[in-house]
């Protein structure tokens, strides 16, 4: 197969969250990756990308960039920031014996971003910001075959 790699950089604004779905689709598609995988990888970059826009820069300007590519039967996808290091897996998992309607609203991102993904992996940014690497395989997961 033909190496597959796009990049793309965007400003903080979650108007900008449909460019970064059509590139995840992009990437999934040309990777030939099952149905689930991409909605998997959708939803987890969403959710990414969504809380450095809004936890991160807080309504205040900057760039993401985001790489999309296949490196073995993995489609790797890593967001780059310049807001306030966050590390994502850090964060316990939620209490699922609380029933949803008596949770407060949010918190529950990261949890399914976990839930979609292979892997989640953060380290911080030379100079500042984040680096956080969402690993998926288009290989079919048990369930799913």
């Amino acid at each position: 197969m033909v190496a597959v790699r796009r990049e793309l950089r965007i400003d903080a604004d979650v108007a900008r969250l449909a460019d970064v779905r059509a590139a995840v689709r992009e990437v999934a598609r040309v990777c030939e990756a099952p149905s689930t995988c991409m909605d998997d990888l959708v939803q987890a970059v969403d959710e990414a990308v969504t809380n450095v826009i809004v936890h991160g820069y807080r309504g205040q300007p900057g760039t993401i960039d985001l790489t999309a590519e296949l490196i073995g039967d993995d489609i790797v996808i890593t967001i780059e920031d310049r807001a306030p290091t966050f590390d994502p897996t850090t964060v316990p998992p939620p209490d699922l014996s609380i029933p949803p309607q008596h949770r407060r609203p949010g918190g529950m991102g990261i949890h399914l971003m976990r839930l979609a993904v292979d892997s989640v992996q953060h380290r911080p940014r030379p100079g500042g910001g984040n680096i956080l690497i969402l690993t998926r395989s288009r290989v079919p997961r048990a369930k799913e075959a």
